[in-house]
């Protein structure tokens, strides 16, 4: 399982927005996301860490690869990302 920290990621509208662009480049990804510690967890078939990154970022994110360990820090309050939130 892979692990990003999205900080900008902040509604449900990013939440799926990440979802299809990850599943647009592995479309059998197990994709887990937690809006409240702003972490994608992935599950890939086909994709490597790398390429699931790089649709996060096209699709206006930026995300962080994490370690296990890391996953349970604290996140940085961020804004709105998509508009459609506050």
């Amino acid at each position: 399982m892979l692990t990003f920290r999205v900080d900008d990621m902040t509604c449900g509208h990013c939440a799926s927005s990440i979802t299809k662009a990850i599943r647009a480049v592995d479309n059998g990804a197990r994709v887990e996301v937690n809006l409240q510690q702003h972490l994608v967890l992935v599950e890939p078939t086909e994709a490597d860490a790398q390429e699931l990154s790089d649709a996060m970022t096209e699709a206006g994110y930026t995300p962080v690869a994490l370690h296990a360990a890391a996953a349970t820090a604290e996140p940085k309050k961020a804004g709105s990302c998509c508009g459609c939130c506050h």
